[in-house]
């Protein structure tokens, strides 16, 4: 994200103040979850007060209250996305066996037992990343030519390539390993709500890439509205090759 680096301080104080209570509420999940393991027990998603945190991490109805997107977004938006990555990790990732070969047994457990908070997690996740490319979009858009320099380019490109392998790998992993069809339509339905900003701002060959991997819905995506959300994102990213 170094093409962010000289981004304005001007921070819009509604999204600033709701990215700082994220930021506190993940470091108070960090520190609960490292107190259960020091116990060697398994978090509890439902308690009130775990709850609690992960939904002013994940909080949807303070982002989406949000005005317009700006360029100077980009500083408190990297600290609430940041924020959110980290904390669905540490449940994603809970109790993962370290080495060489994928813990697959463990992560099919975090995934099944935790699978309401990694659907609200990738909603959230999804809508943030999208409001990044805009505001994103917009800073490029205010830099001088001399301030676009080679290292900025290539973190902008970077984020772009980013964005495409959320969407094909995290994101679709939780519409088809999702137990619950509610979790699968959330997950569906904020790609199909961002579609129009994904395909003006993912890169041609991601584009094409992420319209191939799509074409066999069918057979991977088992819910019915799940499958009309991804199919609309799909029509949209066509439209725009």
């Amino acid at each position: 994200m170094v093409l962010f680096a000289l981004a304005s301080p001007a921070f819009a104080q509604d999204g600033a103040r709701d990215a700082a209570a994220a930021r506190e509420a993940a470091q108070a999940f960090r520190v609960y979850v490292d107190g259960v393991t020091k116990k060697g027990e398994r978090p509890d998603l439902t308690r009130p007060e775990v709850a609690a945190m992960l939904g002013r991490v994940f909080d949807l109805d303070a982002f989406n209250a949000l005005p317009p997107a700006q360029a100077s977004d980009m500083s408190w938006l990297m600290e609430w996305t940041d924020a959110a990555n980290a904390t669905h990790k540490l449940f994603t990732l809970y109790g993962l066996k370290p080495g060489p070969q994928p813990d697959f047994a463990a992560l099919q457990r975090n995934m099944t037992e935790y699978g309401d908070q990694y659907a609200m997690a990738m909603s959230f996740m999804i809508r943030g990343m999208a409001r990044e490319a805009v505001a994103g979009q917009l800073f490029w858009a205010d830099l001088a030519q001399e301030q676009r320099t080679r290292i900025r380019e290539e973190g902008f490109a970077g984020f772009r390539r980013n964005a495409a392998q959320l969407i094909l790998t995290t994101a679709c992993a939780a519409i088809q390993g999702a137990s619950k069809p509610a979790n699968a339509r959330l997950v569906a339905a904020a790609i199909r709500d961002t579609r129009e900003v994904w395909a003006s701002f993912l890169l041609p060959q991601d584009r094409s890439r992420v319209i191939e991997q799509l074409a066999d819905l069918p057979k991977w995506a088992p819910d019915e509205i799940a499958r009309a959300d991804l199919a609309a994102f799909t029509a949209a990213l066509q439209a725009a090759n």
